[in-house]
């Protein structure tokens, strides 16, 4: 059996944040290769991932990354079985690094989409691997979505200080200047955050599911069924309206200004910007 120094071994520890014992004896199996034994750490990180595969990933982190023109963002959540390794340094900037990944993805949306991305010939699933390795903590990819602009418009993000939740959300506009606008960029960072508090189901009315729809009419038709038809009729409008308004992004009342909605906020920025806006698409997750 090979012979290892004690600098081999920190060298070791140190590329892998193993302990002492463990690097020690990932050297004697690679008979010294350092490459071997981070290797066979690696391997490890595998099993300590699959002894741990029905753990709940309760914990984690929301990240985003904005390019430098604006017309491409991700925001993507990496999740941990406990806070105390959510908050370690290893895990967050893995979570960064995640985020870097996630922008060179040709996908733009999915855990397997990212895991399966290279960058220098390293998958991000070798990062999680490593992770593990160190934290022994059952880790992975909850969310990751990307989004790219098609045309005048811009994205905005917003991660709550906590680190546990985020939005991104896409606006597109009638021309670029009014994308420019700090009245546009001021909104889209806005509308992001109100996305993070409130928790809309969709974009509008058009895109909730119509089975959704008539089940909401049939549970509040069944609340009133012993009334007239013509006021069950009136009271099924009443009520669905406040369901529109409280799930559709577009209806609800601005968490900054609830005297008007999402969307009456977006076209008074608009017309400050010279121009008019919509909102495209977004996106809201959590980790755990």
């Amino acid at each position: 059996m090979a012979e290892i120094s004690a600098a081999t071994v920190m060298k070791l520890r140190k590329m892998s944040g193993q302990g002492m014992m463990d690097c020690k004896k990932a050297l004697q199996e690679a008979e010294g290769d350092i490459d071997e034994a981070m290797g066979i750490l690696r391997k490890k990180g595998l099993a300590t991932l699959a002894k741990r595969g029905e753990r709940e990933t309760s914990e984690g982190v929301v990240v985003s990354k904005v390019g430098e023109d604006g017309r491409c963002a991700v925001l993507a959540s990496l999740c941990c079985e406990t806070d105390f390794v959510a908050k370690s340094g290893d895990f967050l900037r893995a979570a960064e690094t995640m985020a870097d990944y996630g922008f060179v993805s040709s996908a733009t949306e999915g855990a397997d989409g990212i895991c399966g991305t290279a960058v220098e010939g390293r998958k991000f699933s070798e990062v999680l691997t490593e992770l593990v390795s160190k934290t022994g903590e059952k880790t992975e990819v909850g969310d990751f979505a990307k989004f790219e602009l098609d045309g005048p418009g811009l994205i905005g993000t917003y991660v709550h200080f906590n680190k546990k939740v985020g939005s991104m959300v896409q606006i597109d506009t009638s021309e670029e200047s009014a994308a420019c606008s700090e009245a546009m960029k001021r909104a889209a960072a806005d509308i992001a955050m109100h996305i993070t508090a409130t928790k809309p189901l969709e974009l509008d009315r058009g895109s909730i599911d119509s089975e959704m729809i008539e089940r909401e009419k049939g549970i509040f038709a069944e609340q009133v069924k012993n009334k007239p038809a013509n006021i069950i009729e009136k009271i099924v409008e009443g009520k669905m309206k406040k369901f529109y308004s409280e799930n559709c992004l577009v209806e609800q009342p601005f968490v900054k200004d609830d005297s008007k909605s999402v969307g009456g906020f977006l076209a008074e920025a608009a017309k400050e910007a010279g121009g008019q806006a919509k909102i495209k698409r977004f996106v809201r997750f959590e980790a755990g």
